[in-house]
């Protein structure tokens, strides 16, 4: 089924609905909750909130016509051993990635902040990417399988707009995956730093690639209005 989505700069066209993918970037307790990583930094993790009834809607939407969708997850082995020394000593408070918070080890696979929020738990068979970098495509294997499931265009959502969805899609754009970002479905801790991304997205006539809201992705897929869930 062809999509045409009306974005910006201009209409997003997937030739086959079978070729696209919805990518929701690391909306997970260590960024979202109070006690996290995000928290430690001295963020305000509620602006990360906002965002969770809208992804929801995308979340279901994919699902409903079951298209793939991948879920991205920041964090490291227990010993840290593929956490370089030089993203240790980024942003380090009193707390920082490795140590222990209330929601245990910080930014370490397998503790409970490394959890994806409830409202947008994974099913059994969709794919959960854990990677130890900003990029969903640094160490991983997100490459071999939009290979495999032959996709070429990626819908993205999720955290923070300007850090791990940025890097993304910005690695994919390089891949050639055609790239929208869902301007109502990602979100930073910082709003300046949210809107330079989408300025810098769709500048030149779409560098990097395309943005849109929500309602018009929806519309593009012929998806019927959705209700979001709570857990």
């Amino acid at each position: 089924m062809l999509v045409t989505i009306q974005a910006q700069p201009y209409p997003y066209v997937v030739p086959d609905s079978s070729k696209l993918a919805l990518v929701i970037m690391d909306m997970q307790r260590d960024f979202l909750d109070p006690g996290g990583f995000g928290d430690a930094l001295g963020h305000d993790v509620s602006r990360l909130r906002t965002i969770v009834p809208t992804v929801q809607r995308l979340q279901q939407a994919f699902r409903q016509q079951g298209l793939t969708i991948f879920q991205t997850v920041e964090g490291h082995r227990p010993n840290l051993a593929d956490c370089p020394p030089a993203k240790l000593q980024r942003g380090r408070r009193d707390l920082t990635i490795g140590d222990r918070g209330p929601m245990g080890r910080m930014l370490v696979l397998g503790e409970p902040g490394s959890a994806i929020i409830p409202e947008l738990a994974p099913l059994p068979q969709e794919t959960v990417i854990t990677k130890p970098g900003k990029g969903a495509f640094y160490n991983t294997h997100l490459g071999f399988l939009l290979q495999t499931y032959d996709i070429s265009h990626l819908i993205l959502a999720g955290v923070t707009t300007e850090v791990c969805v940025q890097t993304t899609m910005r690695d994919a754009n390089d891949r050639g995956y055609e790239c929208l970002l869902v301007d109502d479905a990602t979100e930073s801790y910082v709003p300046e730093f949210k809107q330079a991304t989408l300025a810098m997205v769709r500048a030149q006539g779409g560098t990097v690639g395309w943005t849109a809201t929500a309602d018009q992705v929806l519309a593009g897929l012929g998806a019927s209005p959705l209700s979001t869930t709570t857990s």
